[in-house]
């Protein structure tokens, strides 16, 4: 093999190092980093193009049905996914947040089989966040992560056996601009996973599980073909046994939903299921069909888990995971407590309650929480209705979900002026706190991440874009989103400290929802205002 100080010929780092984390971007991690990006990232970008052509396809009043060139990996009921791997048999409950030191204690403290560690919709890429994190689940994995901020310590507990960890990389259309490979950026995907990986992989079998990941945003199988790559590749490249990796895909577009079973199929030896990303889904149908009358949807509380769409979308995840012997998770409870109102902290809670149990009773095999508050709530509910590790035996031979009820938008509720003013303070709220370098924003007792914001903005465009009228009789206008907007980033500006960043928020807000311009993602469209990218240095002078 070529020596490390000839693969890095042609790799620089833009962003400074400090002596912490020296330890992550060291010349073999940052060689590795790559050999993935010169390997795969040619086909990133053409899977990229691939999108484009499929969206130009659905705007101009296509439809996504299953696909007739796969339909003998479909009905071929023989082969399956890969068996539960070790830490990840039992998942019923799962704490999902970003990747800040404290929140990794706090999560890995809970009382939940599992953390995903979140480099994606909960974090937002500044350079110190991403690398930071690499530095805190280094530190987390050889148990060395306890830490204390004046008076009080940040301590891993000591009494059990802590929850498995599970890494969501960012999805394909990221990049990280702070480290460039022959001119062009690093793969936000590649390196999220690949500095990981090359850390933790063998540390993580050791300590008895993995090196497990979450893959979001995927519309393709061929998407999960080039994760399925990547993961032998990387294996080979350390010595460590193909399988070893497990990957659970998000399935939080309408076209995955489409490829369930070749999605699997693709990560077969490395599968471990499919979760309900039930927020970046409903994103998802807005975005794809947003040139579509026929998919205008009411008010985002509307758009419950029980509407025809999503509904069907949860039993196909369910019986299609099953049927491959791989775990079907369910989605976000994102609620957090309301200390200060016992009354409405109840209700809310009630409602958790009420989502947890539709789901075990629906099949699924765990959920998640962004709150360990929340983490007895789910428990309690899964240990009741599901005495065993898992569900895979409960098959859902009695559903059978088609094109039509995938896209059946038949969904009560109205459009209201109060949906729209929610829409807009949910979006300013969080890209103001993206833009601070803050991915993961309490509002309204809700966690909301970038896929909820993704929901707003996208509902905005939708209503502006295709004239509809509230329930009050007003028609939604470009002049009349601009108005509200104006007026409710005012609301927020005068109750935010000094130096907050509405009014920036608000110009790139502007620009989306008035039913003209569209940004494939609000991350995207932001990312240079968190970028601080400074002077090329060689990454073999680190």
């Amino acid at each position: 093999m070529p020596s490390t100080e000839s693969i890095l010929q042609g790799v620089n780092v833009l962003g400074p190092v400090s002596e912490s984390q020296k330890k992550i971007l060291t010349p073999e991690a940052l060689a590795f980093l790559a050999l993935l990006q010169r390997s795969f990232n040619s086909t990133r970008k053409a899977l990229l193009e691939r999108r484009k052509i499929r969206q130009a396809e659905l705007d101009k009043g296509a439809l996504p049905d299953f696909l007739p060139e796969t339909r003998h990996i479909r009905e071929n009921p023989t082969w399956k996914g890969a068996p539960p791997a070790p830490g990840l048999v039992d998942r019923r409950v799962e704490i999902t947040g970003p990747t800040d030191r404290k929140m990794v204690v706090n999560a890995l403290n809970a009382d939940v089989w599992t953390y995903m560690a979140d480099f994606e919709d909960s974090s937002a890429p500044t350079w110190d966040n991403m690398i930071n994190g690499q530095v805190n689940l280094y530190d987390a994995n050889r148990r060395q992560v306890d830490f204390k901020i004046g008076n009080k310590e940040y301590k891993l507990r000591t009494d059990k056996k802590l929850p498995t960890l599970i890494v969501r990389p960012r999805g394909w259309h990221l990049e990280e601009k702070h480290v460039t490979v022959d001119g062009e950026p690093m793969s936000g995907s590649l390196f999220d996973f690949g500095l990981y990986f090359f850390h933790n992989a063998f540390q993580t079998v050791k300590m008895g599980f993995g090196p497990y990941f979450y893959l979001p945003k995927m519309e393709s199988h061929l998407e999960a073909r080039l994760w399925n790559d990547v993961f032998n590749l990387a294996q080979d490249y350390i010595g460590m046994p193909r399988g070893t990796i497990r990957g659970t895909v998000l399935i939080e577009t309408i076209l995955a939903a489409f490829e369930m079973d070749e999605i699997i199929y693709e990560l077969r030896d490395h599968s471990s299921g499919l979760n309900c990303g039930r927020w970046d889904y409903i994103f998802s149908v807005i975005k794809k069909f947003r040139q579509n009358s026929n998919f205008v949807l009411p008010d985002r509380s509307a758009v419950t888990m029980t509407v025809p769409f999503m509904d069907a979308y949860v039993k196909l995840l369910i019986q299609t995971c099953h049927k491959r012997g791989v775990h079907a998770m369910g989605g976000m409870a994102a609620q957090i407590p309301i200390k200060d109102d016992p009354k409405a902290n109840e209700a809310a809670m009630e409602g958790v309650r009420a989502d947890k149990l539709r789901e075990v009773k629906a099949g699924h095999d765990g959920t998640w929480v962004a709150h360990p508050a929340l983490a007895g709530i789910a428990v309690d509910i899964f240990n009741k209705h599901m005495p065993t590790p898992n569900q895979l035996f409960v098959r859902r031979e009695d559903v059978t979900i088609g094109q039509n009820d995938l896209l059946n938008m038949n969904v009560p509720g109205q459009i209201t002026e109060a949906g729209i003013r929610k829409n807009l303070n949910i979006g300013l709220g969080y890209m103001e706190a993206w833009i601070r370098g803050v991915g993961c924003v309490p509002i309204n007792y809700l966690m909301e991440d970038a896929a909820t914001a993704e929901v707003s903005r996208s509902q905005l465009w939708q209503w502006v874009r295709h004239g509809v009228t509230t329930a009050e009789g007003k028609k939604v206008d470009k002049q009349y989103a601009l108005k509200l907007l104006k007026e409710q980033t005012q609301e927020l500006a005068s109750k935010a400290p000094q130096g907050n960043k509405y009014g920036l928020a608000a110009q790139y807000f502007s620009g989306q929802v008035t039913g003209e311009d569209y940004a494939d993602f609000l991350t995207s469209l932001l990312y240079n205002e968190i970028t601080s990218a400074g002077p090329a240095r060689a990454a073999a002078k680190l």
